[in-house]
């Protein structure tokens, strides 16, 4: 016959398979996309994103066309400025890298928006 568990241990074994079950799962799920369901919106830098973000900001908190129109500004004038320093910011991380790490970095943005 086997020998009995220390109550201790066999509570601790149990707490590790749990958490272990728990990361395991995790990983899946976010392995299967689940957690970017959400961010299958157009990308807030685009016009699409934008417009996307303004509506949901309409529905969500039952603007009035007044505060539609205000919020609209507002929004138009942060998204030009977001624009802007996205571009700003590119060209001086362009100036300072070589030819060879210009291409890479790129590749990388490009990456970034396919995500």
């Amino acid at each position: 016959m086997g020998r009995a568990w220390d109550p201790k241990t066999a509570c601790a074994l149990a707490l590790v398979l749990v958490f272990l079950c728990g990361c395991t799962v995790g990983a899946l799920v976010m392995d299967l996309g689940v957690h970017n369901r959400s961010r299958q919106t157009a990308a807030f830098e685009t016009s699409a994103g934008k417009r996307e973000y303004f509506e949901r900001l309409q529905k969500e908190l039952d603007l009035t066309p007044v505060q539609s129109e205000q919020i609209e500004s507002i929004l138009n004038d942060f998204w030009q400025y977001y624009v802007s320093v996205l571009s700003e910011s590119k060209t001086r991380v362009e100036q300072i890298l070589n030819p060879a790490q210009r291409a890479k970095f790129e590749r990388l943005l490009q990456e970034q928006q396919t995500k």
